[in-house]
């Protein structure tokens, strides 16, 4: 490709915070470029530690392009519910960009203090998780690497195999506002429960009333909700004074929705407060006997001049949010925990900590305006990477895609650093944060230098990309193979051609993919691969799967994995209307499948885990074939490709650089990542 043909032009130079230099801002006519700005800048440094959240045998990395297009890193499991803005929480995996919600700050040294703040980004992945258990029964699980807050600071999950890193043991506890209360079910008793609170004390909200509508027209009843006080009137019609009727033996269920709509009538949070108040005493009566039931402690002060007697719930933000989930009020825009200090008495201490399987699980990440957010109870961090692009004065979101900072310096720098009396020959990951192998390495070959420099000082090293542009290298990795340890991993989702047309016009044949795992591992470089993503009806038929993965094992692939289709946010309208001209059979099929979020329902995923265990992914990672043993691929790549160019070694020859093949430090590891 003559990318001088492509390049449109080099604006004004901009200058980017961190960078004393202005920057060579370019754009490029091709299709992988579209909306993407290149910021050519001369960095001062090559090597980059590693942050502290990531768990990976090794301290440093390169990153020659910042931003990225697919760079990831996750924490959580996405049935983790997250504490929004609006005081109820919803399920990490279905939380989308923009999302109000809450997390915490700190000023000149005072008490940490909730504030709202915004999503930026929301991505996933699979990962090797731990259970985290805590004295009031929370379950977070969670990465090794991810960190939570405790009274003793930010700590890692687990201890980790690099340097040093505070991690949580039995001796800490967590802060947060404590455990979270799963929501109510709309059962006919909540619904009925709701009615008889919010219509007897004669709620006004607009989502008060919007929710008593809802549930008058499910008992077939219209709502006259233009007329004023209508509520006390519409009270008592036959068939509304039927629903709304003081039950003879209150259920758990009915005392739900009955606070939930005396609430949403009379209550409030005001500073540190929630009030409940009102003149009838029956009602009254009905809300203190049904808090009781529950456990919330609620004296009722004395009535006030006019008759007005007000219960007041003690216990702070934990027993207000646990209201507020158990009950599941409609009128959230009362509300606000801004400026209340995290502090608890909740009993978070670490119970247990312990792996919850030996195969990586869907874990989910967000970024978020504080760096942090609230995950069932307690105060959860924010992933590292995508929050590096706020220092250059672009967001996490859309700008990290979008805006990519191109270090044009990177191989000279390297080679300092490198030349150190300091420097220890410690292990460099590449792709850790983001894709060293993006596209646009096409035009600017950073890579071909950095690979030089490593091999020149003997340094072991590893790659994570989407890209067969990495066989470019291979002359380059194989002399490093020589020298010292590298590894790589490649994602390859078919190798189905109309499906790859279909779905990824733009990149590479995966049939290319595959031969790269394949020569990569002939090469004695060790090699995996990502089966991702898994889109159901396109590319998810079992022999489809089986024959990609029985070619990856054939190719020598050093570790197998994949992962469901996830549309987030502007890529599910790209999608769905991709699927409308492409497959229109499946539209009402996946506007179910993704109906609750970005992500596949758990049963689905469940479904993909078991589709590539059945066409015989192995089980346990690192997994590996002597990819001196190159015959049954050539057996199965005729099959599948057609014949190629290549000189076969005779069976039981040598390879041209023939020597003891490198252990694997990190691709299985790497692979996790992805």
């Amino acid at each position: 490709m003559r990318w001088d043909n492509l390049k449109i032009e080099a604006e004004e130079g901009t200058r980017l915070p961190g960078y004393r230099d202005a920057a060579t801002v370019r754009r490029f006519d091709a299709p992988e470029a579209l909306d993407t700005r290149f910021y050519e800048i001369h960095a001062k440094s090559a090597l980059n530690r590693v942050p502290e959240a990531s768990r990976m045998p090794f301290r440093w990395t390169i990153n020659p392009y910042r931003g990225c297009s697919h760079a990831c890193v996750y924490c959580l499991e996405g049935d983790t519910p997250i504490l929004m803005a609006d005081g109820r929480h919803m399920p990490l995996r279905d939380v989308r960009v923009g999302d109000a919600i809450y997390g915490t700050e700190q000023e000149n040294g005072g008490p940490r203090r909730y504030v709202e703040t915004r999503v930026r980004a929301h991505w996933t992945t699979a990962k090797p998780a731990l259970r985290v258990v805590l004295a009031d029964g929370t379950e977070l699980i969670a990465s090794g690497d991810h960190r939570f807050l405790t009274d003793r600071g930010w700590k890692h999950v687990e201890r980790g195999e690099g340097p040093p890193r505070p991690f949580l043991t039995r001796a800490v506890s967590l802060l947060g506002p404590g455990r979270f209360t799963d929501r109510p079910a709309e059962t006919d008793q909540y619904r009925r429960g709701y009615l008889c609170g919010a219509i007897r004390c004669d709620a006004q909200e607009p989502e008060a009333r919007g929710r008593v509508a809802a549930y008058l027209a499910h008992y077939g009843i219209e709502d006259p909700g233009d007329r004023p006080h209508s509520l006390a009137t519409i009270a008592r019609a036959d068939r509304v004074e039927s629903l709304i009727v003081w039950p003879f033996e209150a259920g758990i269920d009915w005392r739900k929705g009955f606070l939930a709509g005396v609430f949403d009538a009379e209550g409030v949070v005001d500073g540190e407060e929630l009030r409940i108040a009102g003149a009838d005493a029956t009602v009254l009566s009905w809300v203190d006997a049904s808090l009781a039931s529950f456990g919330f402690t609620a004296p009722l002060l004395p009535p006030d001049p006019l008759g007005v007697r007000t219960l007041r719930v003690q216990g702070g933000v934990r027993e207000q949010l646990r209201f507020s989930h158990l009950t599941w009020p409609a009128a959230t825009a009362k509300w606000s925990l801004a400026g209340r200090s995290i502090k608890t008495n909740a009993p978070l201490r670490v119970e247990a900590i312990e792996p919850v399987s030996a195969e990586p699980i869907e874990l989910y990440d967000i970024t978020t305006g504080t760096g942090d957010f609230i995950a069932n109870g307690v105060v959860s961090h924010n992933c590292f990477a995508r929050p590096t692009h706020k220092y250059l004065d672009f967001d996490a979101g859309r700008d990290f895609e979008r805006e990519i900072v191109v270090k044009v310096n990177v191989p000279e720098v390297l080679r300092a650093e490198l030349r150190r009396p300091s420097w220890k020959g410690e292990h460099i990951a590449m792709g850790t944060n983001t894709d060293p192998y993006q596209w646009v390495e096409g035009r600017y070959r950073l890579m071909q230098g950095i690979w030089e420099a490593l091999r020149d000082f003997r340094n072991p090293c590893s790659v994570l990309t989407k890209s067969p542009l990495v066989l470019r290298d291979l002359p380059l990795l194989k002399e490093i193979a020589a020298v010292t340890e590298v590894s790589a991993n490649l994602s390859i989702p078919t190798i189905d051609e109309k499906a790859w047309r279909a779905t990824e016009p733009h990149t590479p044949n995966p049939r290319a993919r595959l031969e790269a795992v394949a020569e990569l591992n002939r090469a004695g470089i060790p090699t995996g691969i990502l089966v991702a993503p898994l889109m159901p009806g396109i590319n998810d038929d079992p022999k489809q799967v089986e024959e990609i993965i029985q070619t990856a094992i054939d190719a020598g692939a050093t570790s197998i994995g994949g992962i469901g289709l996830h549309l987030r946010g502007e890529v599910r309208g790209v999608f769905m209307e991709w699927l409308r001209a492409y497959r229109p059979d499946l539209e009402e099929h996946y506007e179910a499948l993704y109906s609750r979020g970005a992500y596949l329902p758990q049963a689905e995923q469940d479904r993909v885990a078991r589709l590539l265990r059945d066409a015989g992914a192995p089980e346990r990672l690192p997994f590996r074939r002597d990819p001196a043993d190159d015959r049954p691929f050539e057996r199965t790549f005729r099959r599948q490709m057609g014949p190629r160019d290549r000189v076969d070694r005779p069976r039981g020859a040598a390879a041209p650089d023939d020597r003891r093949l490198p252990r694997q430090p990190s691709g299985g590891i790497q692979e996790a990542l992805f």
